[in-house]
This record gives structure tokens, sequence and C-alpha cells, in this order.
């Protein structure tokens, strides 16, 4: 019996595989290598298909070891093409003087993938189209000063972007820029401390700084009470934005009213400051006590010569009385040119004297009256007694004895004693009955009677008998004392 034809259901199946195949995209460039298990595939799909009316052949069984397809990685996306930046932005000069021109942008709106790499920027004179680059490498930031140009040139400029894509469209200034400084008509800013008068004391430090605008550089002059300075006296020093007065050691002719000018072109500009330099006035011209009455006295004076090249702000008077000869304030600020003194005592004899004063203070020395002013006794007729008059002389004599002393080298120590006599006794100490004298290791004082020896950190040497000698016209006193100077202790030693 004849054998049945293979089924056509198996072929059938083959077609649409073909088909898929077919619509399949087209591999990449380099696919990697299909495995060794897989490469009876393609001669498998690439067997023409059976006939219609024919029987299909039988499929061959797989082999029951054969190790699965794998599957094919998935190919990349093409890269995206590289593309230039939009064009940059907002273009301006921002500076500009007679041989560069400063100007300023702003990124471009879009940048891409591509990124920034940096900036060309490129010139050419007016009536031609020879662009070229002033700038080697690429301009970072978005802002350049092209150097090194001619005053009067009018420049076209335009700034490029640059990246991997290439150049950007250009921005252009809508104008040629001229190469030359923009005139500002100067300006001085004077300081509001400089706008009124500025006072400084004799010797003091004069630096002053007035700012000022203007371009180009302006002209900076000075003058003082219309007459050039004194260099030897004032130095100048300017800038392109100040101008500093300087003054080592003021005096008083230095004050003055100094006139700064500063000048651009036909452009001009001044300020004026004054400066004045002060110092102590001097005493009042004249004193004299115009008059005497009860306990008062009526005083008049003139005002002083120097007044410090400032104006007298008051006076001060002062009393002393003949007994004392001590002065004693009885006005402060006063400031009329004439004064009553009152309240004195009866009897006394008084001198006055008069201080002027002004902003840097009263004068050094005083003006004082040459004659005196006594307050008289009124309805008292007053003879004191006769009395004889006492002998208060007398030879020296100890009231307080020096007392044995003993002390540590190295620790200073003082004697003490007192003494009396009339007249006043001469002291003398001595060491061993060798008379000290001036020897800077020991400080002698005698102070109303009392009289001290200090030993300024003695040695070894220094014990012994001291003795206090005090001797007049009268005759003298002697008084002694012992010294013990001891060696300190050790406790170290002591413990061993």
């Amino acid at each position: 019996m004849p054998s049945k034809p293979a089924p056509i259901k198996k072929a059938a199946k083959k077609e649409p595989a073909k088909k898929e195949e077919e619509k399949a995209p087209e591999p990449a460039p380099e696919p990697e290598p299909a495995p060794a298990e897989a490469a009876p595939a393609p001669a498998e799909e690439a067997a023409p298909a059976p006939a219609e009316g024919e029987a299909a052949p039988a499929p061959e069984a797989a082999p029951a070891d054969a190790a699965p397809e794998e599957p094919k990685p998935p190919t990349p996306p093409p890269p995206p093409p590289k593309e230039p930046t939009s064009a940059p932005l907002d273009l301006f000069v921002e500076d500009k003087n007679d041989t560069s021109v400063t100007i300023i942008w702003s990124q471009p709106e879009v940048i891409g993938v591509s990124g920034l790499d940096g900036y060309t920027i490129e010139i050419c004179k007016e009536g031609t189209e020879d662009w070229k680059a002033v700038n080697e490498d690429l301009q970072k930031s978005c802002r350049y000063v092209i150097k090194n140009q001619t005053t009067g040139d009018r420049l076209k400029i335009r700034v490029v972007a640059v990246n991997e894509g290439g150049r950007s469209p250009p921005v252009a200034l809508p104008e040629p820029v001229l190469v030359k400084e923009v005139a500002d008509r100067p300006k001085v800013r004077l300081p509001r401390f400089l706008r009124q008068r500025y006072v400084a004391h004799v010797g003091d430090k004069i630096n002053l700084t007035i700012p000022f605008t203007g371009k180009p550089k302006p002209v900076v002059s000075w003058t003082k009470n219309g007459e050039p300075l004194d260099t030897k006296r004032v130095n100048i020093r300017s800038t392109d934005r100040d101008s500093i007065l300087f003054i080592r050691a003021a005096e008083r002719d230095d004050s003055g009213v100094y006139e700064m000018s500063v000048k651009v072109e036909d452009f001009e500009d001044k300020a004026s400051l004054t400066l004045q330099i002060v110092e102590l006035p001097g005493p009042p011209a004249s004193v004299k006590i115009a008059d005497v009455w009860g306990f008062n006295v009526a005083l008049e004076w003139t005002a002083p010569k120097d007044n410090g090249n400032t104006e007298i702000t008051g006076y001060t008077i002062q009393k002393a009385d003949k007994k004392t000869g001590e002065w004693f304030t009885v006005l402060e600020h006063y400031h009329r040119l004439n004064a009553t003194i009152s309240d004195l005592i009866m009897g006394n004899t008084y001198k006055f004297r008069v201080f002027s004063e002004n902003k840097c203070g009263i004068s050094e020395d005083a003006t004082v009256t040459k004659d005196e002013a006594k307050i008289q006794k009124t309805g008292i007729d007053y003879k004191p007694p006769e009395y004889k008059e006492h002998d208060f002389t007398e030879a020296p004599k100890f009231t307080t004895n020096l007392s044995d002393r003993a002390t540590t080298v190295g620790y200073s120590t003082k004697l003490l004693c007192s003494v009396r006599g009339s007249p006043k006794p001469k002291i003398e100490w001595m060491k061993n009955q060798m008379i000290i004298g001036d020897d800077p290791k020991f400080r002698q004082i005698c102070v109303q009677g009392i009289c001290s020896l200090e030993i300024r950190k003695p040695g070894n040497f220094d014990g012994g008998v001291y003795t206090c000698r005090a001797k007049n016209d009268h005759g003298e006193a002697i008084v002694s004392c012992k010294l013990e100077v001891k060696q300190p202790i050790n406790p170290d030693a002591e413990k061993k």
C-alpha cells in the first residue's frame, strides 16, 4: 500500500516566517557572529518552499542535546548630528579709550548637545569686509578687551560662538565703533567734612583725599589763595580717581584757601577747601586793678596779641594771697574783658593773673597784675601785744633709737629712727664707723625728723654695726644698732 504524502500544514508555517524576515530591519554594519549551533538555521530558511500540489518533505527532528538559540543584542541608535549654537546675544560696547575697546555679550539662547567651546571676536575697518580674529585662543568669558588699536579708526565688531558643530551665526554691533576715549565731564567730589573749615593743630600731619571723576584722565592743578603751591611745604599726589594733599607737619603759615581744579578738554570743575592751623593763644596783653572797695576788686585786661590763629573763647582768672603765694581759680571760661572779684578776706593782700583760652586750650603763660590789692580793715584798730620771742634752738636728740635687726640674704631691709633739733640737724649714716656717703646700695631718707636707711638686697658682707649721727651748731647725737644677715634656708638640703 503506498505511503501517504506529508501534510501540507507544515509547509504553510514556513511562509510567515520568511515574510517576517523580509520585513525585519537591516542588520548593523558589523553584527556579532551567530553561535555555532544556530548555523544550520539560515540554510533551513533558505530552502525553497515546495510548489503547490507537491508533497512537502518531512521536517527533520532537532537533536535532543542541541542548545537553544541566543537572542541578538539590540542595535544602538545612530548618534545625533553635531550642530553649531545659535548666535550670541546682546552685544554692546562697555568702555573704550584711545587704544582699546571693551565689549560684552550674552550666551546664545540655544547651545545644543555639542556644548559651547568659546567665542571668536572679529573686527574689520569701516568700508572693508576683511574680517580678522583678534583672539588667538577661544574666549571663554562674555567680555573681551580689543587692544592695540589706532586712535580715530572706525571698527566693525562681531562675535561668533564656536563648538564641535562649527561656527554659529555672528552677532555684530549695529554701528561701527570710533576708537577714541569717551569724554566725560569732570566733577570734583569734595567730602562732606571738607565743605566746612578744616581745623588742625600746629605739628599735625595733614592727609586729605579728594576724589573726582572724568574721562580721559583729567588734568589736576592746585592753588593756595590764588597762588601756586609751595612744593617744599605741600605735596600733591594725583591718580586717575583722586588727588591727595599732604603736609608732613602743619604750621600756621599753611592756613588758607586751597582750590583744586580738574580739566578735561574744554570742561573744567573746581572745588575749594579752607585749612586753618591753630595753636594755643598767648596771654592777655595787660591786666590791671581798676578799683578796690570793701571785700571786692575790679580787674580789667586786654585781648592777647596772639590768638593762636583762632578766636578767643574765654579767660581764666586766678588770685593769690601774698602770705601763701598759692594760686586759686576764681573764674573759668569768662568771656568779658573785665571782672569783679568778691568775697576777699579782710586784711589780706592779693595778686591776680589772667589766662587766655581758645579751642586748642588755655594759654601756657598768664599776665599778672603789677599792683597788689590790699583789703583794708574797717572800724577796728587792733594793736597786737608784744611777746618776747622764744628761743627754740636745741642740740640734736634722738626720740626713737635704732633697733637691732636680722634679715636674709637678698631681702631688702630698713633701719628707722627719729631725731629732733633746731636748727635742723645734718644726718650721717655709718657702717662699722665708716661713713656710707652716696653708696647706691643704700637709700637714705630724712623727712620731718624721721630718718631711714634702706639696705637693698643685702649680701653676706652687709652685716655689722650701723650708726646714725645727727649734728647741728649746738651739738650732735649718735645712735647705733646691729644688723645680722642670715643665709636663706634650703628645704632640700634639710631633707637630705
